[in-house]
Order: structure tokens, then C-alpha cells, then sequence
């Protein structure tokens, strides 16, 4: 399978498993974040590379000068890996005039070069005359050996298609219910808590908590203060911390170039809260700065524990939803991830008839009202019954509109894992479909 199948494979995974309401929009976030690691992780590597004394991106390219003082040519730039086997190699050049040196091959370069004592790796090739002399020529063994002039530089060949790794620490969510850990809690005004969630709200790793995951995150946020001057963070160090900026001014540099400026209430570092991923800038307080930070391993935390929670949750209530009997323990395990909470007010209007229609509605909790324009209140539904998958079936408006009598919580699924994960018990919706009686 090729990089760019499996780069959308994998894209097409996360759709379906987070089940965007704006995809496009879902997948810049998703690639432009896959970028930003990719671009950090090919410079973090460059600077450790450098500090090793290693030259990665390596540009020399020598001149042989024969005895007559005439510079000699050296052959085009071949890639530098190249198989010992032969011609199984796709990079090799095995062309009929093509020439080794088998001696030169276990020589020392004494260079920088990444890869040291006896293979050549990415050498030059000396010139057709040095190699066609006969070693057992006096005069050939008197000649003085070729003198080599760096005089310009080409890149070492290098993959950079190659997929970088990210990675996280392991958690067992079977553990939860018997290890005593608790999340960390802070004294928040409701002032402050409010704008921390205004914040948190429009961040993407955050919108996809329930309400009690939420609040969590909210009571877990360290306040750290931060003198004039002081790097927040460091480009190409491994992050942990998301950091929320309550007062103050932040500046960004890029390998030391000035990239943008943040102040109260902007956020930075979100990418930490899911990889070990190397900062692709650095963050420094062009003044005294307090921010709200939160750590990785209390984040996933809290996101896994309350998805694992949830999902424990949802099953059992699928188990009670008759619609849904004929599910196999595997589906109505798919299906539970899939769900999202909502919840209404007494009054509050969950569907309205005529519009169109984009999910699919499992009540968990409450009672609701159903009305038609030209009948009136024509019925209640309540705890594991369900509505709104006539307009999914049949691509139509909405047939009636569902008003909450009260407090009432729903389960909804959208029109794509409707299709794709209701399995059997979507003939029996198609069988109940009160537009075909």
C-alpha cells in the first residue's frame, strides 16, 4: 500500500470514528496537524544530528584534480543507500559503463558523515582513469594520489516522505475502577471558569468531551506565572503542558524568527495533550504572563476514562433499546462509541417538522412531546425509544416536530454511522417506517 493510501485510510478512520459535523474543516485540522509533527520532528533530528557532530544534510561535492592540473568531472550524484546485492536495488544505477571500486569501498572517509568506517556511503566516485590503473604499475604506483577540492555541496539523499512516529503513554482503561487516582482540582472563580471554558470551547481536542469531562479538565488546569522574558517553551523540547493564556502577551519564534503573538484568552501547546511530539516553536513572555496549563497524562486521563465510562454507559442503554435487540455485543460496541449526549430543557424544541433531517435520536432520559402542523400533539415518547429515522431512511424533511416536556437527554448518531453501523436493525426500522404502512 502506498504512503498517500495509507495517510487516507487513516484519515478516513478518525472521520469515521469522531463523525465530524464539518469535515472539510476535520480534515485541514487533521493534515495541517500531521504537518506541523512532521516538520518538528525533521528539525529536531537535524539539531540532535548537528550536536552529535553529525552533518544530516550533508553538501559536499569534491573535484578530483589529475596530474596534469585538469579538474575531473565526477559522475552524476547517485542515491547514497544503495544495495550490496546488485541489481534487486531500485535506487542503483546499472548502467553497462558503470564502474565500482571494490577496494575504496572499506576506507575510512574520516568524514562527518552519518555513517562511519567501511562502507562508503554516499562517497564519490573517483575518476574512469584512477580506476582502470593497473596497481602493479610502478609508474602508477609512483603517480601521486588524486587531490580532492570541496568546492560545492549536494544533500545526502533522504526519505522525507517517510511517516513520522508519535507516541503517548500506554493506559489500561480496565484499571480505572480500581487504581485511586483522582484529577488534580484548582479554587476557580465562576468568573474565571467561564472564560476557561469560553476558550477550551473552541478548541478542537475539547470539543468532543461530554459535559462531565468538561468540568473535570476545568478543576485540573495549574496556574503558572511566567517573568518577562522566559521561554514558556522550547522549540524542538518534548511537550506536556497545554497552556491557556489568562493575562499577558506571548511571542512565538520559529528557529529564532518572530511568527505571531498571543494574548488573554488565546491557547497554545494542544498538540502535547495527544503526542510526546517536539514543540514546533517557542513560546516566551514579552511580559509578566499567567497562564492555565493542563499536563498530558491528566488530559488523556480524563478523555479515556470518561470515553470508557461512557461507553460502558451507552451499552447497557443499548441493551434496553428493542429496537436495536438483534446487535451483536461487537456492534453495540461500535454503535456506543459512535453516540454523542445532548441534552434539552423543558420546552425546548429537538426537532422541528419540515427541516431536514442529519441524525438519528436514542432517548436516555425524560419525556418528549411529538406534534404535527395539521393534527396537533399526536403522542410522548420517553426512555428507549427513539425518533427521527424516517428522514434518515428516506432522505425526507422531518414528519413531526419533538419538543421536550421536560429535562430530557439524548443519544444521537449522524446520518453516516446511521447507515453504517445499525446493521440489522436498520431492516427493522425500514420495516416499522410508518411512511410505508
Amino acid at each position: 500500500m502506498s504512503y498517500a493510501s495509507e495517510e487516507l485510510n487513516q484519515l478516513q478512520k478518525e472521520i469515521s470514528a469522531k463523525n465530524p459535523p464539518d469535515v472539510l474543516q476535520f480534515c485541514a485540522n487533521y493534515f495541517n496537524t500531521k504537518l506541523a509533527l512532521q516538520r518538528a520532528h525533521l528539525w529536531q533530528t537535524q539539531a540532535q544530528a548537528k550536536a552529535a557532530g553529525i552533518e544530516l544534510f550533508s553538501r559536499v561535492k569534491s573535484v578530483a584534480v589529475d596530474s596534469q592540473g585538469l579538474g575531473v568531472i565526477p559522475p552524476a550524484r547517485q542515491p547514497s543507500f544503495k544495495s550490496p546485492f546488485g541489481d534487486n536495488d531500485p535506487h542503483s544505477d546499472h548502467s553497462k559503463d558503470s564502474h565500482r571500486s571494490e577496494p575504496s569501498a572499506f576506507k575510512d572517509s574520516g568524514s562527518g558523515s552519518l555513517f562511519k568506517g567501511g562502507f562508503n556511503v554516499g562517497s564519490n566516485a573517483t575518476s574512469q582513469s584512477v580506476q582502470d590503473t593497473d596497481p602493479n604499475d610502478p609508474a602508477a604506483r609512483s603517480a601521486p594520489a588524486p587531490e580532492f577540492k570541496p568546492v560545492a555541496k549536494l544533500p545526502v539523499s533522504f526519505n522525507a516522505n517517510r511517516r513520522v512516529s508519535v507516541s503517548a503513554e500506554a493506559l489500561n482503561p480496565d484499571k480505572f475502577k480500581t487504581d485511586s487516582w483522582k484529577p488534580p482540582k484548582n479554587n476557580l472563580s465562576d468568573e474565571q471558569r467561564a472564560e476557561l471554558a469560553k476558550t477550551l470551547s473552541s478548541n478542537f481536542l475539547f470539543q468532543q468531551l461530554d459535559a462531565n469531562s468538561k468540568s473535570t479538565v476545568l478543576s485540573a488546569l495549574m496556574k503558572k506565572l511566567f517573568e518577562s522574558n522566559t521561554e514558556i517553551i522550547t522549540q524542538g523540547d518534548e511537550g506536556d503542558y497545554f497552556y491557556i493564556i489568562e493575562s499577558g502577551t506571548v511571542d512565538f519564534y520559529v528557529n529564532g524568527t518572530k511568527v505571531n503573538t498571543s494574548s488573554d484568552g488565546s491557547s497554545f501547546g494542544e498538540l502535547a495533550l495527544m503526542y510526546n511530539a517536539p514543540r514546533a516553536a517557542t513560546a516566551v513572555a514579552s511580559g509578566d504572563v499567567t497562564c492555565w496549563a493542563l499536563d498530558r497524562a491528566t488530559f488523556r486521563r480524563i478523555l479515556l476514562e470518561g470515553t470508557f465510562n461512557r461507553r460502558i454507559m451507552y451499552e447497557d442503554f443499548l441493551k434496553d433499546v428493542s429496537v436495536l435487540a438483534g446487535l451483536t455485543p461487537q456492534e453495540r460496541s461500535k454503535l456506543a462509541d459512535a453516540l454523542s449526549t445532548e441534552i434539552y430543557h423543558a420546552g425546548d424544541r429537538i426537532v422541528t417538522e419540515g427541516e431536514i433531517g442529519d441524525k438519528f435520536y436514542l432517548i436516555e432520559s425524560g419525556t418528549c412531546e411529538i406534534s404535527k402542523k395539521a393534527e396537533g400533539v399526536i403522542g410522548t415518547i420517553s426512555k428507549g425509544k427513539y425518533f427521527g429515522e424516517v428522514a434518515l431512511l428516506n432522505d425526507l424533511p422531518r414528519q413531526a416536530t419533538v419538543t421536550a416536556k421536560d429535562s430530557v437527554i439524548v443519544a444521537t448518531l449522524g446520518k453516516s454511522g446511521f447507515t453504517r453501523l445499525l446493521g440489522p436493525a436498520l431492516d427493522v426500522l425500514r420495516k416499522q417506517d410508518p411512511t410505508h404502512q
